[in-house]
């Protein structure tokens, strides 16, 4: 495909709206024609995040004046049920990729369950694919709409999935420590996102609670081919942007330390942006921020016959905006990292 594709932003003005902003603008195969945020409306994208004010985009707009006839991609990055309002009211030959929640989880009972209202939408959930790019791009290069990953289960399941499909730990002792920056939390006003409140402390939220646990269980649980349980804790990190998940494991089927690593290595030796730490190297946030990457490190534990990997992607790309424009290209026939070719701000 050779033509550039026209992008419409729904919640333009939120963190992963404007990352979303800021990678597509220098995509070479795309035009961002239309970009909703209904508080903003009728400001330039400009007045709302200076480090933006210098792209040409179209001022901000209700989501109820857009014209969608303007667009080939809508991105959804609005709060969780809130989308699947508005998606089913859009034109119905329009691709959508939702970073929100909304699509996320298959059963319609299970949202119910960790969303605290029924779905709005249900008709149009067997239309939605699970958006992890790296294991689901067969269902993501035909999709209507790809349903992007929250942060926590992209990071979780990157390094899980291989791991499980080949056995290799016990996946009903997977206990999964981790952390993410403010910006995990979105941009509206909040209590615990104050800087009194997040600044210099680490506090753990959603204990045995987080509704990204379901999402992590419904994909591990679709590879084992049986429900799954997974011990899951967040924790909110004094920092903007950057994730890390520390997951402890129990080898199963007499796997050693180094079956994992190798096997990981093996799931992603032709992915652009999923790589294996080296010996010796300890994923940091800091060796992925403002990158499309996840990087990933195996250890033995003291403990024998248990193993820990640790995960660290940026929340903001990888885990949301880079991750939605990797599906984009993905569904249009596109060069996969093309828009996302960035590395990591360091130090």
């Amino acid at each position: 495909m050779t033509d550039r594709l026209k992008i419409g932003v729904l919640g333009a003005s939120g963190y992963t709206g404007a990352d979303l902003v800021r990678l597509a603008a220098r995509h070479p195969n795309v035009e961002i024609a239309l970009a909703t945020a209904d508080s903003h409306a009728g400001k330039e994208m400009g007045e709302v995040f200076s480090h933006l004010a210098r792209l040409d985009l179209p001022p901000l707009t209700r989501w109820q004046d857009a014209d969608w006839s303007s667009v080939d991609v809508i991105f959804c990055g609005l709060p969780h049920g809130t989308t699947q309002e508005i998606v089913a009211q859009l034109p119905a030959d329009r691709v959508v990729i939702d970073l929100s929640a909304d699509f996320r989880l298959t059963d319609p009972e299970t949202y119910a369950e960790w969303y605290g209202h029924e779905h709005r939408a249900a008709q149009l959930q067997g239309e939605a694919v699970y958006g992890l790019t790296e294991h689901n791009r067969a269902a993501i290069s035909s999709a209507r709409i790809i349903a992007c990953p929250g942060c926590y289960p992209t990071a979780a399941l990157l390094a899980l999935l291989p791991l499980a499909a080949g056995r290799l730990v016990d996946c009903d002792q997977i206990i999964i420590d981790a952390k993410s920056g403010v910006s995990g939390a979105g941009r509206g006003l909040r209590q615990n996102t104050l800087f009194c409140e997040a600044g210099e402390g680490l506090r753990p939220y959603g204990i045995a609670s987080h509704r990204h646990a379901p999402e992590i269980e419904q994909e591990l649980g679709a590879v084992l081919g049986r429900p799954i349980v997974v011990n899951f804790t967040p924790h909110l990190v004094p920092m903007s942007r950057g994730e890390l998940v520390t997951i402890h494991l129990a080898l199963a089927g007499g796997a050693r330390v180094a079956d994992l690593g190798a096997a990981l290595a093996r799931a992603y030796a032709a992915e652009p942006f999923v790589h294996v730490a080296g010996a010796g190297t300890v994923p940091g946030t800091q060796d992925v921020r403002g990158s499309n990457d996840c990087l990933i490190g195996v250890y033995a534990d003291r403990i024998p016959g248990r193993a820990i990997v640790v995960a660290a992607i940026d929340n903001l790309v990888k885990g949301s905006s880079g991750q939605a424009l990797q599906n984009m290209n993905v569904r249009f026939g596109l060069d996969e990292t093309a828009g996302l070719g960035q590395l990591a701000l360091f130090p």
